[in-house]
């Protein structure tokens, strides 16, 4: 139960570690370009150095969430930049894609780690 208690984790972690990665050092397949509203908030945030920040903290949070011991800090830190992905999906791109997942394997992994969040629920 141990190892499929960590699987969650482990894809979130090397997800976003992945993409912050790729975005940071431009590595790996270059995702075909956005049109639309889709672009035009992407292009906003590109300009700014916003989106450098944020994939600097997904790519420190992602590492969080794959050290064992903080563990349960990633998963909390990734969880707004996960619903921020999945609400762009369904606003601006109008079709829900990778951020559905995200969501499901983030409550996954947290609920799996639940023991860790008691003293701020309770």
């Amino acid at each position: 139960m141990q190892i499929a208690k960590q699987i969650p984790a482990f894809l979130l972690g090397a997800m976003f570690i992945f993409g912050g990665a790729t975005h940071l050092f431009h590595f790996g397949p270059t995702p075909p370009p956005m049109t639309g509203d889709p672009a035009t908030f992407m292009t906003l945030f590109g300009s700014t150095g916003y989106m450098t920040t944020i994939k600097v903290c997904e790519l420190l949070f992602g590492i969080l969430v794959l050290i064992p011991k903080t563990r349960a800090l990633g998963l909390i830190l990734l969880a707004p930049i996960v619903v921020n992905i999945l609400l762009f999906e369904l606003h601006l791109a109008k079709e829900p894609g990778i951020g559905v997942a995200l969501v499901i394997i983030n409550a996954l992994a947290i609920f799996l780690n639940k023991e860790k969040y008691s003293s701020i629920l309770s």
